[in-house]
């Protein structure tokens, strides 16, 4: 593994996030309750054995950063280990980074240092386990030039992937993004391969190609022209994805809508969760907040009819349930619940409030948010879409109001209004 160089792309807007991602970067949008998005990918690079990584920031990063240099500071220069946050430096242009590809033309300069044959390409932002020196072995034995990640996917949901037509030994002959009838699987007419955003490379071909690239009028990504490139004169392959998650349907997430980032966090609550964040042979790491152990308060049913309790949910460090129901949700660390109040199916983030006698239901609440007393949230969809975000499947969306005056701002402020004492940060 010493000849591989891993990118992790973790620089886009995340705009299908908003507001989730008004103040901070999509990889480091909170998951699972004390994680960020981002640490799924590096957990995967760690046990996979990669320790040369080089993440790729741009908008809003400062929490990323800040998420790297505090949770992931494990890997030692000195024996040519490093985890790198890397920032647009504008080294042979003044644009930003103008598509996958470009984040990485513009950052060739870290692979002339280093050298390396062979560079991983991943996103920042999809959830699953994946072993990739098993790919990197692929990738070997094929004598590739380039080895895409693919996940096989129900063809009739793939027109929103890339998809990859492939022949019986796994090389690509084709590529198409979002194609209106995606090509099926040779042995399978009702699936078809759809591209996971995991590029595998030999840098002295890729070098070539992203050169050349930078000087056309194009989207500068790897999926939309590098790929369909090299698949014209090259040898492309797909690797069918492995699934370390170790359940029997395979697992991969792109959230990239609010919708999705709701529906992963809800499988994780389930009684046998969908994503596994409890195999010890794959563990998942993070920054691991001074958080005193979660409280559960009130149990005596008789005293006023108060039971604190949370059932078939994820309660992280500092959490109190203060004579109050929690139910289906997924609670980050310092949450607190206070009496009487009811929160079911939702997702709330570090160092929020929720007032006595309170009722949410599917909602997501961002951190540092104060929900007063009496406030019913997501029990009519009228009312919750005049003061805050309601995605199409109905889940409710509340974060801190922004600065700039608008109608919206007033309506919210009058129900929700930040805690200045506990907020530290997005």
């Amino acid at each position: 593994m010493r000849d591989l160089y891993t990118m992790i792309l973790a620089g886009g807007r995340g705009e299908r996030l908003l507001p989730l991602t008004q103040h901070r970067a999509k990889p480091a949008v909170p998951f699972g309750g004390k994680y960020r998005i981002i640490d799924i990918t590096l957990s995967n690079c760690l046990n996979s054995g990669l320790r040369k990584m080089a993440v790729l920031i741009q908008y809003k990063s400062h929490s990323l950063d800040r998420h790297l240099r505090t949770g992931w500071n494990v890997l030692n220069p000195e024996l040519g280990e490093f985890l790198m946050s890397i920032p647009p430096q504008q080294r042979i242009s003044k644009d930003w980074y103008r598509g996958t590809a470009d984040a990485v033309f513009q950052n060739l300069f870290l692979l002339e240092q280093e050298q390396p044959r062979h560079l991983l390409v991943l996103a920042g932002d999809h959830v699953y386990k994946m072993n990739y020196a098993d790919m990197y072995q692929f990738f070997l034995d094929k004598n590739a030039d380039a080895v895409v990640g693919a996940i096989e996917w129900p063809r009739e949901q793939a027109t929103d992937f890339g998809v990859l037509g492939v022949d019986e030994t796994m090389c690509v002959h084709r590529f198409e993004e979002k194609p209106q009838d995606p090509f099926p699987l040779p042995d399978d007419p009702t699936h078809a391969f759809v591209s996971m955003g995991i590029y595998l490379f030999r840098t002295d071909l890729l070098y070539e190609r992203l050169r050349k690239e930078a000087r056309l009028d194009s989207a500068h990504d790897f999926g939309k022209n590098i790929l369909p490139s090299m698949i014209e004169d090259g040898r492309v392959f797909a690797y069918n994805f492995q699934d370390e998650n170790k359940k029997e349907v395979k697992y991969w997430r792109d959230i990239g809508t609010l919708d999705a980032y709701y529906e992963a966090n809800m499988d994780l609550v389930s009684v046998d969760p969908l994503f596994n964040f409890y195999d010890q042979a794959w563990p998942i790491r993070t920054y691991q907040g001074q958080f005193p152990p979660a409280k559960f308060v009130f149990a005596e049913e008789t005293d006023n009819g108060r039971m604190g309790m949370a059932l078939d949910s994820i309660v992280s460090g500092g959490c109190i349930i203060s004579g109050s129901q929690v139910k289906n949700c997924v609670l980050s660390p310092n949450v607190r619940v206070e009496h009487h109040a009811e929160v079911h199916e939702s997702v709330i983030m570090e160092n929020v409030v929720i007032g006595e006698r309170a009722r949410i239901r599917r909602a997501i609440i961002d951190k540092g948010v104060v929900i007063p007393p009496d406030t019913v949230i997501g029990y009519d969809a009228e009312q919750d879409r005049k003061r805050f975000t309601l995605t199409d499947e109905g889940v409710v969306v509340i974060t801190q109001p922004k600065p700039a005056s608008s109608k919206k701002k007033t309506l919210a402020i009058s129900v929700v209004s930040p805690l200045k004492s506990v907020v530290k940060g997005v």
